[in-house]
Formats: structure tokens, sequence, C-alpha cells
């Protein structure tokens, strides 16, 4: 079934209320997906994971001029919306709100805003400055706007594989005491590999098949991670630099929670620890980033104490 399409805040309010209203008695919960529309698989799986844990589900759809620097940007962001609510039908979301940018920010953009920090100054911050203050202010609003009733659960889902905007958005709940469970759903990949992007589709056959040696790199990583082994991160960065249609800005392994380059020795050392290895690079014109949790499984052995 498609799902209700709905524009003001106003709106949106009356209809998640009589949704959860009709879902009760007993405890029930929202579950909200925001997006900025040109959806793919990615989007899909976390409509299916709110789906999957709550009474009602709504997804938003607004693309948020405060993330973009260059106004060039903006004017090229695919809007698809009719192709959206088809995709979110198909996963069973109930709303999909989709406001204008008057019903967003109805004095012009706000004078007032959320700042990422340091946080938000490294890894993609440092590429595009502003980038994230401008998220975490439409997520704020969002989450905001979507606030179920008193008595109801919520959750919000974002995807894995923008580690950086994920690791924000925690952060902001926290700080903020927002009273919502920030939800994180596995990166969706092609069956070769590639992570799945609204950019993917500025890519010719060429370059996506090129674009394959930024997730050869993290599995490689995550492979050594895993038998903690050294991670010999000048090995995974030289295959890298052997496709000479990527060009890599950066590649780092860092605390997932703090974004802080891990205190050990990547190249010699055995991992030991949590990571996320964070990666980005351009292909022929296109701009992809990609990421990879990495986690050690030490062998029964180890654990042990023995050799």
């Amino acid at each position: 079934m498609s799902p209700r399409v709905i524009t003001t805040a106003a709106e949106l309010r009356a209809a998640t209320v009589k949704l959860l209203s009709a879902a009760g008695p007993g405890p029930v919960s929202l579950g909200l997906v925001p997006t900025m529309g040109a959806l793919h698989e990615g989007h899909a799986a976390l409509a299916r994971a709110a789906r999957e844990e709550n009474d009602v589900v709504v997804a938003t759809i607004f693309v948020n001029p405060l993330q973009f620097g260059d106004p060039r940007d903006l004017d090229r962001y695919p809007r698809t919306l009719d192709a959206d609510v088809e995709l979110l039908g198909r996963q069973g979301v109930d709303l999909v709100f989709a406001p204008s940018q008057d019903e967003v920010y109805p004095d012009g953009e706000p004078l007032v805003r959320l700042s990422a920090g340091g946080l938000g100054e490294k890894f993609e911050g440092e590429f595009r400055p502003g980038h994230f203050d401008g998220m975490l202010t439409v997520v704020a609003k969002l989450l905001h706007l979507a606030w179920p009733a008193a008595d109801a659960g919520y959750r919000a889902y974002f995807g894995q594989k923008d580690a950086q905007q994920l690791v924000l958005i925690r952060r902001m709940a926290r700080d903020l005491n927002f009273a919502v469970e920030i939800r994180a759903v596995t990166t969706v990949r092609t069956a070769e590999g590639l992570a799945r992007s609204s950019r993917n589709r500025f890519l010719s056959d060429e370059e996506a098949d090129a674009a394959l040696v930024l997730s050869r790199a993290l599995r490689l990583l995550e492979e050594r991670a895993r038998r903690c082994k050294p991670l010999d991160l000048d090995s995974a960065v030289a295959l890298v630099h052997s496709q000479p249609l990527v060009a890599l800005e950066y590649f780092e392994v860092v605390d997932p929670l703090t974004l802080e380059p891990l205190a050990f020795n990547c190249r010699e050392t055995p991992f030991t620890e949590d990571g996320l290895a964070l990666i980005a690079a351009r292909v022929g014109s296109v701009r992809l980033i990609d990421n990879q949790p990495l986690k050690a499984e030490p062998s029964k052995g180890q654990t042990d104490g023995q050799s």
C-alpha cells in the first residue's frame, strides 16, 4: 500500500497521533527514517529495520540547503519524490513527510544552529565546511517535528555508511538529552561490494568498477583486524593508489566513538581493539565515502593467554 504523503508539521502531528492511537492499547513506538530523497536499497534497509521494530514508521524526504556549501550542488541533487514514495511503500512505511523549505525554515535560514564542534571539523568536515552543522540542525528539527506522544517509544534510523554523521547524531542525542534511540543499520552494498549511494548513478561503468578498490581495501583491514593481526594500513593505502581512476583523500583508522586516531601502531602492533576505518576518494568527478567497523576476534588460545 502506498504511504500517505504529507507536507506540513501540523498534518504530521495529527497523522502520527491517529496511527499510534490505533496501534494501541499497550506500549507503542514510532520509527523515524530521515532522508534527503534519491532513495536506493540502503534507504530501503533503514525503512525495513524501522518497520520490523515499530508500530508506526515515518520517513522524511527533505533536501536540506544547510548541508550544501555550493548552491550548484544543491541544485544538482536529484529530486525523485514519486519513485522514493514507491520504494518506501514497498517497505511498509506509513507516512512520508515531504515538507517545503518554507515549512522547515519558515523564517528563512535559521539564525540559531547546532554546532558539530571538533568532531565535525575533521574528515568529511575538512572537505565540506559547515556540512555537519547543517545536518545536525535539520536532524534536530525533524526529530522534534515527528516526536510521538509522551507514552510512545521513539527510534530514529541512520546508515552506518555515513559513519561520521552517525557518530555526530548519537553525540547530539546524548549531549542534548534527546529521548530517542539512535539505531544504526549496516551499510548496504552491491553484489560486487560497492557501498550504495545516491552518487553512484553518476559513475560510468569503468568508474564503478574502479571504485570497488575502496571496499577491497576496507575488507583487507577488516580481515586483519578480525584475526588480531597488524593492520598494515600502508599496504591498504597502496592498494587504493594502484587504481589510476581513484584519487584518495583520506584513509584512517579511528576510535568509533571519538573519531580520534587509535593510539596503537596500526602498521606493526597486533590489533586488539574496536576501531573504524574511514575512507574517502574521488572516482573521476564523483566523490565517494565508505567505512568499515573493525573488531578483533581473539582465538580461544589468545583469550586464555596461551601461546
